[in-house]
């Protein structure tokens, strides 16, 4: 049994713990990310269990999410992102049927039940949007082809994946039920976004214009903004994360956007540095062990698929052969939503423990698997190769 100590502590803990095995990782030319993952595990409460409440770390570490589409939505006005939208629906369709194939057909071959497969195919559809945004340097995810290209799929996959989530979560419910979920979902998505666009014009703009020569207001109103449209989002039965890209965007055709883009940074990586410890703490090692072979192939099957689905997708639609293979390794991964979509299908009683940790166990394996590949391979702020460091 654990030591319980509070939250100052476990803040002390998390980030003293990583600085330093990011300096070990660092000295040993290893990703830092996968440094974080490690810290979780260790003083988790499957591990040395000195974190008192992960669940609240967990919470807390969502919001550095939220904070990461916020700034992905200042840098895309809605034009820009009308085309991206366009350009990538018919490669995430695609692809989302060759992935959930994958994943369904593996569980079934271990002797899962049927539910157990459905789930785990569409948890393994998603890309990480943490992995694929944190490892884009700042120049490329803004102002190149291979940035647009993969944020436009991660959005529409976070789209499917919220669809998921209320589909899987209304189980057990009527369909009368499930359908009207569904439908104040879609509904929900184009009034949010209008309701933000006029707030912006005729609330947020006039106030910044007129109290702009004070900084800590300005950094204010974008945190409230931010959290506020995130939390009406969620209230409507979309998502956190959606909602904070909403707020992003319909700042996007205001100057101030790129000031506050700067000013919220280090915000977000305070909180990028939880969500990282608190997917590491979540892994049960020794239940882990007891379905170790399907994890260790569906990981594998993953990391060994993504890559070449994505690039033969990307390149029947006009793509250059190294771009599309850049934006498969990048996304060649899955995601936080799957390991969420795994604990709402827990919860619903459609996975068992089992299932649901090959789901957990695959996906950190490709979060690691994937981070290491990239920084690697490609431009990457946090890459250990000088001459591939970029941010």
């Amino acid at each position: 049994m654990g030591i319980e100590i509070g939250i100052t502590e476990s803040f002390f803990l998390i980030f003293t713990g990583a600085a330093i095995i990011a300096t070990a990782a660092l000295y040993t030319r290893q990703p830092m990310l996968v440094a974080y993952i490690i810290l979780g595990a260790l003083i988790g409460p499957h591990g040395l269990a000195l974190v008192a409440d992960p669940d609240l770390l967990s919470e807390i570490a969502e919001i550095g999410i939220i904070f990461l589409l916020f700034l992905v939505g200042l840098d895309l006005p809605p034009a820009k992102l009308k085309n991206m939208a366009g350009e990538g629906f018919l490669t995430a369709l695609v692809t989302t049927v060759v992935f959930f194939l994958i994943g369904a057909g593996l569980m079934l071959a271990f002797g899962f039940s049927y539910a157990e497969a459905i789930v785990t195919g569409v948890a393994v559809t998603f890309s990480s949007t943490i992995i694929g945004l944190k490892l884009l340097p700042t120049t490329m995810l803004h102002h190149r082809h291979i940035g647009e290209i993969v944020i436009s799929l991660l959005l529409i996959q976070d789209l499917i994946a919220i669809l998921a989530l209320v589909v899987i979560a209304g189980y057990g419910d009527s369909f009368a039920s499930t359908l009207s979920s569904l439908g104040t979902s879609v509904l929900a998505l184009p009034l949010l976004t209008a309701a933000a666009f006029l707030m912006v014009r005729y609330v947020l703009l006039p106030l910044i214009k007129r109290y702009d020569a004070f900084h800590e207001y300005i950094f204010l109103i974008a945190i409230g903004w931010c959290l506020g449209i995130a939390s009406a989002a969620a209230f409507a039965g979309l998502s956190f994360e959606i909602g904070g890209f909403i707020a992003g965007v319909s700042l996007a055709t205001s100057p101030i956007s790129q000031y506050i883009a700067e000013h919220l940074r280090p915000l977000r990586d305070f909180f990028l540095v939880m969500f990282f410890f608190s997917v590491g703490a979540g892994l049960n090692m020794h239940l882990l062990l007891q379905v170790f072979f399907p994890t260790v192939l569906l990981a594998m099957a993953l990391i060994a698929a993504k890559p070449v689905t994505f690039a033969l997708a990307l390149k029947a639609q006009g793509e250059d052969k190294d771009s599309s293979w850049e934006v498969g390794y990048r996304l060649g991964q899955a995601s936080e939503f799957s390991l969420l979509l795994s604990y709402v299908a827990g919860t619903a009683a459609l996975l068992g423990k089992e299932a649901a940790h090959v789901i957990q166990g695959a996906t950190v394996l490709t979060l690691v698997i994937s981070s290491y590949i990239v920084i690697f391979r490609y431009p990457s702020p946090i890459a250990v190769s000088e001459a591939l460091r970029r941010d």
